[in-house]
């Protein structure tokens, strides 16, 4: 009964310590060094078909030619799709 009873309290202070405590930050997605002055400074990227600037956490991502291109929505990721080099030759290969 000993055993069950430190089980137990080990296993509540385990989640509390997760839910409130130093464990929080993996739960809820807050990293240090990840607020809101750093996506600032966050390099968007051009989608390649309309020119949008894109977020890198934002869109739809495309390895083409092992190179990564974003898109700011899912029709300009299916025209690309359809014609990879049309956008390619008119963009020049994005960085």
């Amino acid at each position: 009964m000993d055993g069950l009873i430190s089980l137990l309290l080990f296993a509540g202070l385990f989640y509390l310590m997760m839910r409130f405590g130093c464990g929080a930050h993996m739960i809820h997605g807050h990293h240090h060094g990840h607020g809101h002055e750093s996506h600032q400074r966050t390099k968007t990227h051009k989608d390649p078909v309309c020119g949008m600037e894109v977020a890198p956490d934002q869109g739809y991502g495309k390895v083409h030619n092992g190179q990564k291109f974003h898109f700011c929505s899912r029709a300009c990721l299916d025209k690309f799709d359809a014609d990879p080099e049309r956008y390619l030759d008119r963009k020049g290969e994005q960085s």
